[in-house]
């Protein structure tokens, strides 16, 4: 509920106000009001939450960011369920067949191969697909990453208008693990993609909702570590599929999928009790008493001298524009990134760049299929490496710039992707594998993490939530491509890693036309950071 309550203002304003001040001095000295000394949101939160242990601010903060886990299962899933399953002869006459068709059943009789685990182990042997075209192979995992690009541009919006951070994150987790559990009931290959699709868009603002969140509960001084720990639940969601995978080998694919959607379900179910809104989106919807409370119970809320200070908050809510104040349009944000020139220039170097990281970073493990390797170990060994991202960019992140880490990372991703294809090209398929594959995917990790607590510095909480949104439907729409470039490189394995490399470096360049922000104190209304000085840059 919005409160009502008239708002005092900040400083003095006339003459009048001291004489006033002045006649009732007497009276007060015996019930001393606080002076407001706070003039942003930034500051009022900062010297609420920021006097509070770690523990009452990471906490809340990691349950939000554990939501990443989820999203990391519904991402990698189609790695296994839909993986070609290994076949064998079954008569004396397919050898020779089979060694001229390489690893390919296509052009053996029927009668004379057969899958070496039960049909329905995959999405491929389940529909006798094997023979399929690429697109048609790569329908249900960029059915997937089209139903993230379009729940991204649909439903970002909401979390800075109506919705707000939690509720968004809770519609996104439900839709997500609803829709993974139909999933497993699909009869025919184009209801799973639908069904991909549907989960796609929901799961296209869970990570977006929950890095906003995480990072808007705590102080500015664990804010950059906050990040990180979303990256490293990532990790933790990519690392375990393989095991969930392998423990499940011989069951249906349509198995892999409840074992994934009924803990992500739980999650929801937890979040809807336990989790906090955001304070600054409170304060910026005008919703003040709201804020107060939260803030006091985020805060232990039997402090006096805390309690007492909670009318500095008032001062912050008149700061917020006109034009930035609660309003039915959910596409107002939207509005407000695309009619200011600085935050429409940063939005689109932004995207530039994350849409050549998603190409590496989704097309990286969807490749791990054409490699001759075991595909458990391969997914598992891709997902190890990003610990040593997170963990690097955890310790580390204080002290390195955004601008030219961002640059460094997105390069060297680049230069190894092709020194991937020049490998490949020369037959060293396995040394490649293991080295320059595992460096380029190592790089555009922790690109990726660059990219994310960039945009989290790059424009203010008005906006902030919308911003980030877009940058990872850039993420996804590379995602989009990367399948098809993947089922491409079965015919040409050089191919695949040529367009990657090419794309990342290519699109990284971009990083260099935005500002560093390292340090930066977060703005809270487009006013602000265009003050900060950098709306030219």
């Amino acid at each position: 509920m919005a409160d009502t309550t008239p708002l005092l203002p900040p400083y003095p304003t006339t003459s009048s106000s001291s004489s006033s001040a002045s006649s009732s001095s007497a009276s007060s000295s015996s019930h001393q009001i606080p002076k407001p000394s706070t003039h942003s949101i930034d500051e009022a939160i900062e010297s609420h939450i920021g006097a509070t242990t770690a523990a009452a601010q990471l906490l809340p903060a990691s349950l939000a960011a554990l939501a990443w886990v989820f999203d990391a299962q519904q991402t990698f899933i189609n790695v296994f369920a839909d993986a070609m399953p290994p076949w064998h002869c079954t008569s004396p006459s397919c050898s020779e067949a089979a060694a001229a068709a390489g690893s390919s059943p296509c052009n053996l009789p029927p009668s004379s191969w057969s899958w070496s685990l039960p049909p329905y182990t995959s999405t491929i042997s389940s529909w006798s697909l094997q023979c399929s075209s690429p697109a048609l192979l790569a329908l249900p995992s960029s059915s997937f990453f089209l139903g993230c690009l379009t729940g991204g541009f649909l439903l970002a919006t909401l979390a800075d208008s109506r919705l707000g951070r939690k509720n968004m994150l809770l519609l996104s987790s439900l839709l997500m693990s609803l829709s993974a559990a139909l999933t497993a009931a699909s009869p025919s290959l184009l209801v799973y993609a639908a069904l991909r699709f549907i989960c796609g868009f929901g799961r296209a603002t869970v990570g977006t909702s929950a890095l906003v969140l995480s990072t808007e509960l705590v102080s500015r001084r664990w804010r950059d570590r906050v990040s990180i720990i979303g990256f490293l639940c990532f990790t933790i969601g990519f690392l375990s599929l393989p095991g969930i995978a392998y423990v499940a080998r011989g069951e249906s694919w349509r198995t892999l999928y409840v074992l994934t959607a009924a803990p992500a379900f739980v999650y929801t179910v937890v979040v809807y009790f336990t989790m906090k809104e955001s304070p600054r989106w409170l304060l910026l919807k005008g919703r003040r008493l709201e804020a107060i409370e939260t803030i006091k119970k985020m805060t232990g809320g039997g402090n006096k001298v805390i309690n007492s200070s909670f009318s500095n908050l008032a001062f912050v809510v008149p700061h917020v524009g006109a034009d930035e104040e609660t309003s039915d349009n959910i596409f107002a944000a939207a509005k407000t990134l695309w009619y200011n020139r600085w935050a429409f220039r940063r939005l689109t170097a932004l995207m530039t760049v994350s849409f050549g990281v998603g190409v590496v970073y989704y097309g990286m493990p969807l490749n791990l299929g054409n490699l001759s390797s075991n595909l458990y170990l391969s997914v598992a060994l891709n997902a190890i490496t990003e610990l040593p991202s997170s963990l690097l960019v955890f310790c580390l992140i204080s002290h390195m710039n955004r601008r030219s880490s961002t640059l460094a990372f997105t390069a060297a991703s680049g230069l190894f992707s092709l020194a991937c294809a020049a490998k490949g090209g020369r037959g060293g398929w396995l040394e490649m594998a293991a080295e320059a594959e595992l460096a380029a995917f190592f790089s555009a990790c922790t690109g990726f993490s660059f990219v994310l607590i960039y945009s989290i510095e790059l424009f203010p909480t008005c906006v902030r939530n919308s911003a980030i949104a877009m940058v990872r439907q850039a993420l996804v729409l590379g995602g989009v491509f990367a399948p098809v470039i993947v089922a491409e490189g079965r015919r040409r394995r050089v191919l695949s890693f040529g367009v990657f490399g090419l794309a990342i470096g290519c699109c990284g360049v971009f990083a260099a036309c935005l500002p560093e922000t390292r340090g930066k104190v977060l703005s809270d209304t487009m006013e602000e950071e265009e003050c900060a000085g950098a709306c030219g840059n």
